[in-house]
């Protein structure tokens, strides 16, 4: 986990092992945060109305670390399964699809080799899944839209991350986030970059995948 050739807060590189979890294949989409909304009648995203971003299949954006952990409740109390967001170390892991040391998902090659790199996220996150996945089958994981995570974040976590399950810090002003985002220049994050935001702050280039306990 992380990265030397990185930011500073990607550094030092460490060996970490995360028990055995289930992670999305697709970013949660419109249509699928528009259920939980019904479910409780609460009202649309603040960009719904926008037509850039209110395709049923475009990730929810615009969404909050409080909001995606309630969509994780809800979707939990309807399932019987234990849904929430993923850890930086559980999403890492998941990201780089088995393969240790490389930049990206698919390897060292630069994001502008991607297929159709020049035409895509114009105006907008695109419909999910409309490329590859990587080798765990995960769509977009490294693209499209930032995605909350579980951790609070600290810059400096990983010199004294444990070994095991690191969940970050028990306190903290910023949560966690991970991938990229149609909103930058280069619109592919590598593996180990790490951002953050306050939680309760709603980005259009912000939204979210959930995770599942086995």
């Amino acid at each position: 986990m992380g990265s030397e050739s990185g930011q500073d807060n990607e550094r030092p590189v460490h060996r970490v092992r995360v028990d055995p979890f289930l992670l999305a294949a697709r970013q949660v989409t419109n249509a699928d945060y528009g259920h939980f909304l019904r479910a409780h009648s609460l009202p649309q995203p603040s960009l719904s109305n926008n037509p850039d971003f209110n395709h049923p299949e475009q990730p929810v954006v615009a969404i909050s670390w409080f909001e995606a952990s309630n969509y994780c409740r809800w979707l939990s109390g309807m399932t019987g399964r234990q849904y929430r967001l993923p850890t930086e170390a559980e999403w890492e892991c998941a990201a780089r699809g088995g393969v240790e040391a490389k930049l990206y998902p698919w390897g060292d090659s630069p994001p502008q080799s991607l297929p159709d790199y020049e035409k895509r996220w114009k105006r907008g996150p695109e419909p999910v899944a409309l490329y590859l996945a990587n080798a765990f089958g995960l769509y977009d994981i490294a693209e499209n839209v930032h995605e909350w995570c579980n951790d609070w974040y600290q810059p400096d976590y990983y010199a004294i991350s444990p070994q095991h399950n690191p969940g970050g810090p028990e306190f903290g002003e910023r949560r966690a986030s991970r991938g990229g985002s149609w909103r930058h220049h280069i619109k592919v994050a590598r593996c180990a970059a790490r951002s953050s935001i306050p939680p309760g702050f709603q980005y259009a280039d912000y939204g979210f995948r959930v995770a599942c306990d086995l």
